[in-house]
């Protein structure tokens, strides 16, 4: 099996590193990811200047763009044969609810998935252990499965593994994507110049953390599995707007 890895916390992020590690015990591993930190950058794409892709000491290729661009390249230009899996991660920190609009980690899996490929995106909800070890192992689990049971579809889901030793998680649960909170104001400061200065504020608070929701699920010490779409079309909508027209 062929497995295309990336993420968005950069190629020398620690979550990569053990991700690759472990599933080069059941795969053929390559791994294409951004230069530095891209998290936040959602399904953005490079097109005002060309993209390099250079090879790193420890074997991983990094490229300077987005995490899109990493899996977009890789699999329209650079891969001989078509990996079998697209699998972004370990990301630093949850993916949950409105999050995965915004998150890099997500944007690499959705990239494999609308080139036809089944995708996962990882993602740790740490607290301050961060062991990547137990979602590193929670990949390798689905993987596997993936190999005995075929969606023989493209396939993504969403992954989010709680922070604790592997052997205390509570099982898996598929569930849906919960909700938050509009987020915090932007904070406001001033620059060595004297230039006022802006910071994106937090994420809010949780909304919606009801049973079946992801949240809910790492509440519980449970690992989430969300199946996710690309169809933003507002069909409850649809005759509304059209009556609307007339």
């Amino acid at each position: 099996m062929r497995i295309l890895l990336s993420n968005d916390d950069g190629y020398l992020a620690p979550g990569l590193a053990k991700l690759a590690e472990k599933l080069s015990s059941i795969a053929d591993i390559v791994v294409v990811a951004p230069e530095r930190d891209r998290s936040g950058a959602s399904n953005s794409l490079t097109l005002d200047r060309p993209l390099s892709l250079h090879k790193s000491h420890n074997g991983y290729y990094y490229v300077n763009g987005t995490p899109t661009d990493c899996v977009h390249l890789a699999v329209t230009g650079m891969l001989d044969t078509l990996p079998d899996m697209v699998i972004s991660g370990i990301n630093d920190g949850a993916n949950m609810g409105d999050d995965t609009i915004y998150s890099g980690t997500v944007a690499a899996a959705t990239e494999g998935f609308l080139l036809g490929i089944p995708s996962l995106a990882i993602s740790l909800a740490n607290v301050s252990d961060k062991n990547f070890s137990t979602a590193a192992l929670v990949a390798v689990d689905i993987v596997q499965r993936f190999k005995k049971n075929n969606f023989h579809e493209p396939v993504l889901l969403n992954i989010n593994v709680p922070d604790i030793p592997y052997n205390d998680l509570q099982g898996m649960e598929v569930t849906r994507l919960g909700r938050r909170h509009k987020a915090e104001p932007v904070v406001k400061s001033e620059n060595p110049r004297g230039e006022t200065v802006y910071w994106v504020g937090a994420a809010g608070a949780v909304q919606d953390a009801s049973e079946n929701t992801d949240f809910h699920a790492i509440q519980q010490n449970r690992v989430s599995l969300t199946p996710l779409q690309i169809d933003l079309t507002q069909y409850a909508q649809l005759e509304k707007v059209k009556q609307w027209l007339k």
